[in-house]
């Protein structure tokens, strides 16, 4: 081989310019089974011929270049590949330059990034550049012998490819849907498989809904520069529904801003002018800080749903500068809150709230342990001015405006003693100052001060079995003296308190500032481990609080109310297979569940399945007067390769009625992916009517859709 890649190399030589016509000019490289010289200018390759030139690759039968015209004609089949991998050309026999950038290639066919296909009668490369095509039938659907219909295709009398902008441009353009003419177009451009962005049309998606009838967006992509585009939506509909919707997107060096939006136009409301608007942004700042910004905005109560935008009932904007590090935490953000529920007044509602914490850990030298410090400020503002509870039942002044300033030390230490016990002391420290406004029962100053300590022993027992596996149980008992001084402070961010296996050893079980656990108390209970080499494991934790007094601060759903708490369980498995399974169930003494919860998921190759079940009694406390009881579920089911098939609803046991119910399919192959969706919507209130909708979306894959292709169809 080496003497023929030799002989290849030396006739390449003699047969290119003279040196001083190719000083700048790239070296070309040719393998061939032969190798011939006729004249002083032809050179003749035959076999199997490959040649490189400017990271263009070239493969044929037989090659034959003259150095005076400085023309290849090459018999093939012949393959020529770009630098770039992404442009391949296949043809029978072609006419090239010597740098195979110019010249007319016969039964040709364009390959587009392993996609998109453009057969031709002719095809003529210029400049390097552009690729022009007569006669042309363009798909990227796979074509079978036995059926030679691509699935989806276009026709037109003549395609230019420009592989700098990469669009491909076409003429007197009809598409077909398995050979059948669906409608023509005189001018088409599109985007190559390898643009991922490029200005124009996107694909339609139909929708249709009992309230707004049949609609239909065609979006429309505008890309400003690299980092930055803009996205028009306008949509549609036959019951006399117009919106025009927006997306804006940039990036920049050290973060990036999106901004979603419409204006609607319809005939649901007495409200004819409709609208969302929403923004989310982050940058990196110096020194490890971020900020980031939301903005979420509704016309009204019912706009997101009706519009099938978000199911969100309540609307949260926010700015915020945090900073994250290993022993320190800072965080100071601006939140505006609205709410979609029909029984919410936004009057009587915190609509701006201010929060800032500083939070650092440190070791306390000598002392031993860990200790941590907190400083937090907290403001809220109503914009009603009723310093009474008139508007709504909720026990809360309407007008009440609140500030608040924090500080809290805690320290824990641990030690081993005896046979493997470890034994942690632990406690914590805060003070609060509280001002009150427009709130006739609160207003003013006020002051509190909370301490805790206990003591923690822990007491992990290890076994390993014969087969493998490992049991760890571990039981635990806390000790815990608590107490409080102070004014009587309106509890406002710890109504809904939870009892479950992350806080049952926790000093202080309320969620937020406003209250605190009081009184002595014992936190016993124990976990159960098992690990098995097969691949499943299960989980295992079982306790309760035992107090010296009620102090009445929980409520019933809680489980944590009375002089014992009730009981709780949790339990967690998973296997190997793919199947988990979460429990969580607070009962007391007499097996009655105050709240119970289940969620099972299972995750194959083919399935994949989430369901989930929750109860949970009556309380006021909680505003929630009613129990409560529902089941979700939610499944996505892969048919086959090409096929999945997706469902979701949700029963409220209560109501006996479901709440939600949906179905859709999608299918994906080489060439086009086809999205279809039902569901129906049963909730109802004063400004949301049940609604039953149908979506429809069509993917031309290979034409920069952004879908990566599914499995090719087979050919039998």
């Amino acid at each position: 081989m080496r003497p023929l890649l030799a002989r290849a190399a030396l006739c390449l030589a003699l047969l290119l310019p003279a040196p001083a016509a190719r000083t700048e000019a790239a070296p070309a490289s040719l393998i061939s089974d032969r190798i011939e010289i006729a004249g002083d200018s032809r050179l003749i390759a035959s076999g199997h011929v490959e040649v490189f030139y400017k990271g263009r690759r070239l493969t044929a039968t037989r090659i034959v270049y003259d150095a005076k015209t400085d023309r290849l004609t090459i018999e093939g089949p012949l393959v020529l590949t770009e630098e770039s991998g992404d442009t391949v050309i296949l043809a029978s026999a072609a006419e090239l330059s010597g740098d195979m950038t110019e010249g007319l290639l016969t039964g040709a066919r364009l390959v587009l990034d392993r996609q998109l296909q453009l057969a031709a009668s002719s095809l003529q490369r210029v400049a390097g550049r552009y690729t022009a095509m007569n006669e042309v039938v363009a798909s990227s659907c796979r074509v079978c012998a036995a059926n030679p219909v691509p699935l989806w295709e276009i026709r037109a009398r003549r395609v230019v490819h420009d592989a700098e902008e990469r669009q491909i441009y076409f003429d007197h353009a009809q598409f077909r849907i398995a050979g059948l003419p669906v409608f023509y177009l005189p001018r088409l451009r599109m985007p190559d498989p390898t643009l991922d962005r490029a200005t124009g049309f996107l694909a339609p998606s139909f929708r249709t809904t009992s309230d707004l009838g049949t609609g239909v967006q065609i979006p429309y992509f505008i890309a400003i520069g690299d980092s930055r585009d803009l996205t028009l939506l306008p949509w549609i509909s036959t019951k006399d529904s117009a919106s025009l919707g927006l997306r804006y997107r940039q990036a920049f060096a050290n973060g990036d801003i999106e901004i979603r939006g419409a204006l609607t136009r319809d005939r649901l409301t007495a409200r004819t002018r409709r609208g969302y608007l929403f923004a989310d942004g982050a940058f990196a700042l110096p020194d490890d800080f971020r900020l980031t910004f939301g903005v979420q905005v509704a016309s009204d109560n019912a706009y997101l749903l009706d519009y099938d935008i978000s199911d969100s009932d309540r609307l949260e904007s926010v700015i915020e500068l945090s900073r994250v590090r290993r022993n320190g935490y800072f965080s100071s953000r601006i939140v505006s809150f609205q709410s979609l529920r029909d029984e919410d007044d936004n009057n009587t509602l915190p609509s701006l709230v201010t929060d800032t914490t500083f939070q650092r850990r440190f070791s306390l030298g000598p002392l031993g342990g860990e200790g941590g410090f907190r400083l937090q400020t907290h403001n809220h503002y109503r914009t009603s001015d009723d310093p009474l509870d008139g508007a709504d039942p909720d026990t809360i002044a309407d007008g009440r405006d609140l500030g608040r300033i924090s500080a809290r030390v805690d320290w824990r230490r641990s030690w081993i003693i005896g046979p493997g016990i470890e034994a942690t002391l632990l406690g914590e420290a805060q003070a609060d100052a509280y001002h009150i406004r427009e709130d006739a029962l609160f207003a003013g100053t006020r002051a509190r001060s909370h301490a805790t300590a206990g003591v923690e022993l822990r007491w992990p027992w290890v076994k390993a079995t014969a087969s493998g596996a490992t049991h760890v149980i571990e039981p635990v008992v806390q000790m815990i003296w608590s107490g409080r001084h102070g004014d009587a402070i309106p509890n406002e961010d710890s109504a809904l308190v939870e009892f479950d296996e992350g806080n049952i050893w926790s000093l202080d079980r309320f969620p937020g500032a406003d209250a605190v656990e009081e009184g002595n108390r014992i936190n016993v209970g124990v976990t159960w481990t098992r690990y098995d080499p097969a691949g499943w494991n299960l989980g295992l934790t079982l306790g309760r609080v035992l107090r010296h007094e009620d102090y009445g601060q929980f409520g019933p759903a809680s489980g944590l109310g009375g002089r014992n708490s009730d009981w709780l369980a949790a339990l967690t498995m998973s296997w190997q297979n793919g199947f988990a399974a979460t429990g969580r169930v607070v009962f007391d003494d007499d097996f009655e569940a105050s709240k119970a919860e289940l969620r099972l998921t299972l995750n194959r190759e083919r399935l994949a399945l989430s369901t989930s079940a929750l109860y949970a009694v009556a309380d006021p406390s909680e505003n929630r007067p009613e129990a409560t009881s529902e089941f979700t579920v939610d499944a996505l089911w892969k048919v086959n390769p090409a096929l999945s098939a997706r469902m979701t609803g949700s029963y409220d046991f209560e109501s006996d009625r479901g709440t939600l119910a949906g179905l859709g399919v999608e299918f994906r192959n080489e060439c086009v992916s086809v999205d279809l969706s039902l569901s129906r919507r049963f909730t109802s209130s004063t400004s949301v009517s049940p609604t039953t909708s149908f979506g429809l979306t069509v993917d031309l894959i290979g034409f920069g859709s952004g879908k990566t292709a599914g499995p090719s169809r087979r050919c039998y």
